[in-house]
């Protein structure tokens, strides 16, 4: 039997909110083994001057649980 655990992480980028979601896998994937999926949860962004400055996510990435090893 596996386990899926699921992160929620807020990440920015000011490309694009296909580049936020990136980011937001390539944080979780310096700790994290075994990911899954990415869910974007919710976008939004900063606007300055009339221009849109920054693009933010609210991602949910689920990853597979390591079974524990038994002595």
């Amino acid at each position: 039997m596996s386990a899926i655990k699921v992160l929620e992480l807020m990440v920015s980028s000011p490309k694009s909110w296909e580049d936020a979601a990136q980011q937001a896998v390539n944080e979780a994937s310096k700790t994290l083994k075994n990911i899954k999926s990415v869910y974007i949860h919710d976008h939004s962004a900063v606007v300055k001057h009339g221009k849109i400055v920054e693009y933010r996510v609210n991602a949910k990435l689920s990853f597979e649980v390591e079974p524990a090893l038994t002595a």
